[in-house]
């Protein structure tokens, strides 16, 4: 399986970092290395000093296609879960200074960890998702899927151009503001709604 991740989709968030407001989906891969089930702890990498949370919420994919239309996305997924793409912000910082790509900063060891995934069926509506981040029990961020800039038809339809979706690969749809550095001992927390679906610790 493969994991395919947006990003750049709520507005905010770019002001944040202060990026360009993108015309088409911002698009990188993290491989199945990547994924960090159970809430199975994140050890905090040696090579980084400032790793950020980024929340999101994660689509499965449940059937093989490719050049998808929008219209017909909704198809593809049965469940959403939620998800961290952890971010090694100063390794990125420096690739980007380069214009050099930055896998090593997203694609890492344990860089995604996921909670469990609700079905679609219990979700009255895909574009108003509430979603949040909690870390020692103080929320860090906040979303809302009306707050983003490709809808998940957007992203299936565009990212199936490139990469043949296939059974069990997980899209990352992007992060809200209020990212930041985790360090050892935090515990995140992280809900779709008022379902807490993921729980971990850093070490």
């Amino acid at each position: 399986m493969k994991v395919i991740a947006i990003g750049r989709n709520y507005v905010e968030h770019i002001e944040e970092l202060q990026n360009e407001r993108p015309t088409e989906p911002v698009v990188f891969l993290k491989p199945d290395t990547a994924v960090l089930k159970n809430n199975m702890p994140f050890f905090h990498p040696d090579f980084s000093e400032n790793v950020h949370h980024e929340v999101e919420l994660v689509l499965k994919i449940n059937r093989e296609g490719k050049y998808i239309k929008r219209e017909f996305a909704h198809r593809y997924f049965e469940e959403i879960g939620i998800g961290i793409d952890f971010t090694a912000r100063d390794l990125q910082d420096k690739c980007k200074a380069k214009g050099l790509p930055w896998e090593i900063a997203k694609a890492f060891n344990g860089s995604a960890p996921i909670g469990e995934f609700l079905p679609t069926s219990e979700i009255k509506d895909m574009k108003n998702i509430n979603f949040h981040l909690e870390i020692n029990g103080e929320q860090r961020q906040k979303g809302n899927t009306s707050m983003m800039l490709f809808d998940f038809g957007v992203i299936i339809e565009y990212v199936s151009q490139f990469f043949t979706l296939k059974k069990g690969d997980l899209i990352f749809t992007g992060t809200p503001a209020g990212v930041g550095k985790v360090i050892i001992g935090d515990r995140l927390e992280a809900y779709i709604e008022d379902q807490k679906l993921l729980d971990f610790e850093v070490k």
